[in-house]
């Protein structure tokens, strides 16, 4: 996934008034303020209420689902080695989040858990650091996961 498709996706989505934050690889590099590695795909926190428009949008983008594992996730892919994850979040009234797992549980989004970050000259709206590291645990750690972590010690 390169950054211009990046910087599109994050655009459209913005002009929608959807709201998102970028999670993953993408999202630690959002939080440097700059590419640091190659990514396979853009994963997307976003808020759930919003997810048929997210889905319009990126379907105007050439992006078609390809793996569907909703309520947690759904993965579409476009021409050009273009994937975007969709991870729906349904907020409480207080602002707290939740993501269904593929277990039948749920991860957590803690109110103070999105900030932003820059990418491309344009402001982006991100997880923080330490949503970041939580979302890293309980895995076995691949080689980008380890640069990942390496680039958030000390921003938590």
């Amino acid at each position: 996934m390169r950054l211009r498709s990046v910087l599109e996706v994050v655009t459209a989505l913005e002009l929608t008034g959807c709201r998102f934050w970028v999670a993953g690889g993408w999202g630690v590099d959002v939080l440097v303020g700059k590419q640091t590695r190659e990514h396979r795909d853009l994963d997307l926190a976003i808020d759930a209420a919003c997810e048929a428009d997210a889905l319009t949008v990126l379907g105007r983008l050439g992006y078609a689902i390809e793996t569907d594992q909703r309520p947690a996730r759904v993965e579409l892919g476009a021409a050009g080695e273009r994937w975007v994850d969709l991870h729906p979040v349904r907020f409480d009234d207080d602002g707290r989040g939740e993501q269904s797992d593929l277990d039948g549980g749920a991860f957590e989004y803690p109110v103070g858990c999105f900030t932003v970050g820059r990418l491309g000259g344009l402001v982006v709206p991100c997880l923080t650091a330490a949503q970041q590291l939580r979302f890293r645990q309980g895995y076995p750690l691949r080689d980008v996961d380890r640069h990942d972590l390496a680039l958030l010690a000390g921003r938590s």
